[in-house]
């Protein structure tokens, strides 16, 4: 609102015009290769949108985006609430956008069960980088996709990238597992720690620990700088335990600290170590191939969900079938049985 009272009244007027205004796929196409933040925005909003209208326009947009030549580098973050997820992302991105990247965060935030909204609110976590003319966030509430992550990430990936973005920023609700699906997006997964807590032995649990491509000790400043090390040490040790992973890189462990903005470079420079070493044995295009065709899949899966759902007779039989359970006339497994088998003699 302070950025609109300095522009000139006939620009203020041009862009709320432009936002009522329903857009294009062309003008949102050209707006977002033109790095056009507010259309950039609008569009993303297009594709979460659930409107039946909107899917194709939503679809058509993908497919220009996707013809727009990227360089990005695609970086997962995830962690317990409370390991400073948000503020390590904010000094990345501020970091980042120092060296003259463009950085886009696209935060998944967790959503209330009750109303529906979101919780937490990253642009109000992350005021500095938000206001940063080269960065972009967009918090999205998790709704009730899997483990927390927005339904339409990939897909706002891809129009961050025709933007002009050349890291992309991934922030999983850190619980359930968000971890699973973001990792199968992402080109670099960090999983952040604290020392002190239990994480120690808490962190050691094989199926976080075989995704990670690096750990890092968050809050390893004051008091806590011992503790850091100590964490860094067994983590080390609990790294080895695993199987080598079929890419040839060996996860690392580091630590720093987000609000003295140390060991944040170091990590970045990590990051770009493993991008390097993946480019040169083949394996980044070779995972960038196998995370779209998962991305088919699942989006299959999501789409034959939904053509049963929206069939009359498939809510009918599924609310009588529902009753009978709730009245253990028929165990749920049988009746799941019956209803699949009710709606295929239709087809």
């Amino acid at each position: 609102m302070a950025a609109e009272k300095n522009r000139p009244s006939n620009t203020i007027s041009k862009i709320k015009a432009l936002r009522k205004r329903e857009l294009s796929v062309e003008e949102l196409a050209d707006g977002i290769v033109n790095g056009n933040k507010a259309l950039l925005a609008k569009a993303i909003t297009l594709l979460e949108s659930t409107q039946p209208t909107h899917f194709e326009k939503a679809n058509a947009l993908i497919e220009k985006c996707l013809a727009q030549p990227n360089n990005s580098i695609r970086l997962g973050i995830t962690g317990v609430p409370g390991v400073g997820k948000s503020s390590f992302i904010e000094t990345l991105g501020t970091t980042l956008t120092s060296l003259g990247k463009k950085v886009a965060v696209l935060a998944v935030d967790p959503s209330s069960s009750l109303s529906k909204g979101s919780i937490l609110g990253d642009k109000t976590r992350m005021q500095s980088l938000s206001k940063d003319p080269n960065a972009f966030i967009r918090p999205s509430p998790a709704g009730t996709s899997l483990g927390g992550v927005a339904q339409k990430t990939r897909e706002s990936i891809i129009l961050c990238e025709a933007a002009g973005y050349d890291v992309i920023l991934v922030e999983t609700v850190g619980v359930g597992q968000s971890e699973i699906a973001v990792h199968s997006m992402v080109d670099f997964f960090l999983l952040l720690k604290l020392s002190g807590a239990g994480d120690e032995l808490q962190g050691i649990k094989r199926g976080i620990m075989e995704m990670a491509d690096a750990i890092a000790i968050n809050k390893a400043d004051g008091s806590n700088l011992e503790k850091a090390k100590l964490a860094v040490t067994e983590f080390s040790r609990a790294l080895h335990l695993y199987p080598p992973k079929a890419n040839g890189w060996t996860p690392k462990v580091m630590k720093c600290s987000a609000t003295e903005n140390i060991g944040i470079l170091e990590i970045w420079h990590m990051v770009e170590a493993f991008v390097r070493q993946n480019k040169e044995n083949g394996y980044f295009e070779e995972n960038r191939k196998t995370q779209n065709k998962n991305w088919f899949l699942q989006t299959v899966d999501e789409h034959i969900k939904q053509f049963f759902y929206q069939r009359p007779s498939f809510q009918k039989a599924k609310a009588e079938l529902l009753t009978d359970v709730e009245e253990r006339k028929i165990s749920p497994f049988y009746a799941a049985k019956i209803l699949l088998g009710h709606i295929t003699k239709e087809l």
